[in-house]
């Protein structure tokens, strides 16, 4: 039993033990130090495998990489969803292992082509990294969370050329600098089974990586330096801080509506330009309930400032739809201009599948949401820009902000900066509002737009163009935060062409893959 316990660790303690610190690089930990030298141990152990041994050893990789990451969404479903603790966080263990089949298949694909090439791991492991990390963005309607490269939000230094690649950018290169860690024991096996292996690519592997390294923090501090030069605006956010299980309760709806009252007087005494609340904030339906919906825009009007609120809205279903007769609910961002009418309604397009709608609903009938709701939502279908006096602007509800290629695409043409608005109440006292506030950072670096964060409970706050975070609440506080953002009408790269070096990775990894190599040498 010993013998077989002590195999087991030599096979897949490194893969263990690199997942398990992963975890210390994220939110609330931060120690991002520890992601560029982390994969280390778990790309070593892997250049001998055989292809099961490689996929498992992904796996064990993963499962402590994303449970460690992703625990706190047991909170939303125990707390709120009525499921039990122990199947609640079963739920989780399972999203766990469906996210690390890409760090199993990652594993299988490295193991196989270090072993059949000359090219050292620190090209290799980054590329296949980048490849199955944009395709878990996208794929079964995308889950980018706990991407690599968002554990650096607080190394401005060394992200500021995500404006270039996006965040996939810096997860290439933590992982080059892994793969180069790796190369140097990597070496020593292949000199020993072959003693006249050819150096030369690996030292030109390393002499690109330094050049890499420079250039990236060369621009970094450049960009850092580089101060915007748009106008100011004086914007204030209100964190109402309403319990969640409160929100929709009617006995609670006058003084939930009073609470963001209040806090808005209070913070127009500062004069803003522009007031934020947060998701879902109006604890009613905008324009079907007329009563609350009057009050408000007399509310806004007296304000003489722009307002913009989260709301759930009901929709006319469309003629002949087979829905006729029951509500279309959409979780909507509306904007008040100083007048009290709308000048802008965007409806969120990115749903949160088990929360907001459940996915394939004829098929999975017998599952519903998975957290309690007023219903299920409709997708809204177009990005849209509000356009101010003092600039225009995308609203980003919830977690849309952590796709890169949705924020993306509102600022292609142009833009000033970006608001999103979330409530993360569901996440209760836990690592989940952290994580989320710190993905905010790239938004804002990518497209260089300065954001303003409006939360129910926190993390609210401010960001600029460059990612320093200006201006931040504390979590479950009550308060009003009000801060001078300026604004920056550049696109850039990123926005402009989105995610080419992605798309980069994925043609060297298919050439990868395809190309059989020469040297088909088996140094196990």
């Amino acid at each position: 039993m010993r013998t077989f316990i002590a195999k087991k660790l030599y096979l897949y303690g490194p893969s263990v033990l690199s997942g398990a610190l992963l975890i210390f690089c994220f939110p609330t930990f931060n120690l991002f130090f520890l992601a560029w030298i982390a994969l280390a141990p778990f790309l070593i152990s892997i250049v001998d495998k055989k292809p099961s041994e490689a996929f498992r050893a992904g796996v064990y990789l993963g499962i402590p990489y994303f449970l460690g990451t992703l625990y706190w969404i047991y909170h939303s479903i125990n707390h709120y969803g009525n499921i039990p603790l122990i199947p609640s966080l079963a739920l989780v263990f399972l999203l766990s292992l469906y996210l690390s089949l890409y760090t199993g298949l990652f594993a299988v694909l490295f193991s196989w082509k270090i072993a059949t090439t000359r090219l050292p791991a620190l090209l290799i492991a980054p590329i296949f990294w980048v490849t199955l990390e944009f395709l878990r963005s996208y794929a079964l309607t995308g889950f980018p969370w706990s991407s690599l490269g968002y554990s650096q939000h607080m190394f401005l230094p060394a992200i500021q050329f995500a404006d270039i690649t996006g965040i996939y950018g810096v997860s290439f290169l933590i992982v080059a600098v892994n793969g180069a860690i790796a190369d140097f024991f990597i070496m020593k096996k292949r000199l020993r089974a072959m003693p006249l292996f050819p150096l030369s690519q690996t030292v030109i592997g390393f002499s690109l990586l330094f050049v890499f390294i420079a250039a990236v923090l060369l621009y970094g501090f450049w960009r850092l330096n580089d101060t915007p030069s748009g106008k100011r605006v004086r914007v204030s956010i209100i964190q109402g801080n309403i319990e969640q299980d409160r929100k929709w309760d009617l006995v609670y709806q006058r003084e939930v509506f009073d609470t963001y009252k209040n806090l808005t007087q209070t913070a127009t005494v500062l004069s803003p330009s522009l007031v934020v609340w947060p998701e879902t904030a109006a604890p009613f339906y905008f324009n079907s309930n007329r009563a609350f919906t009057r009050e408000l825009i007399s509310f806004q009007q007296a304000l003489n400032t722009y307002l913009l609120f989260g709301s759930v809205l009901i929709k006319e279903p469309a003629e002949g739809d087979k829905n006729s007769g029951k509500n279309l609910l959409t979780n909507s961002a509306i904007l008040l201009a100083p007048d009290g009418k709308p000048s802008l309604i965007y409806d969120k397009i990115h749903l949160v599948p088990f929360g907001e709608y459940v996915p394939l609903r004829k098929a999975l009938f017998f599952i519903d949401k998975l957290v309690y709701g007023i219903g299920d939502y409709m997708q809204g279908e177009h990005n849209i820009r509000a356009e101010t006096p003092y600039g225009s602007f995308g609203v980003f509800i919830c977690y849309e902000i952590i796709f890169p290629g949705l924020v993306r695409k509102s600022y292609s043409r142009g833009g000033d900066f970006m608001v999103t608005i979330t409530n993360d109440a569901w996440f209760g006292k836990t690592a989940g509002p952290y994580q989320h506030f710190s993905m905010a950072v790239f938004r804002a670096v990518e497209n260089r737009k300065p954001v303003i964060r409006a939360a129910n409970t926190g993390i609210s706050g401010f960001i600029d163009s460059r990612g320093k975070v200006l201006g931040i609440t504390s979590l479950f506080q009550r308060t009003a935060m009000t801060t001078d953002v300026v604004t920056d009408a550049r696109r850039s790269f990123y926005s402009r062409y989105g995610d080419l070096f992605s798309y980069l990775c994925i043609v060297i990894t298919v050439l990868l893959l395809i190309n059989v190599s020469r040297s088909t040498t088996n140094w196990r």
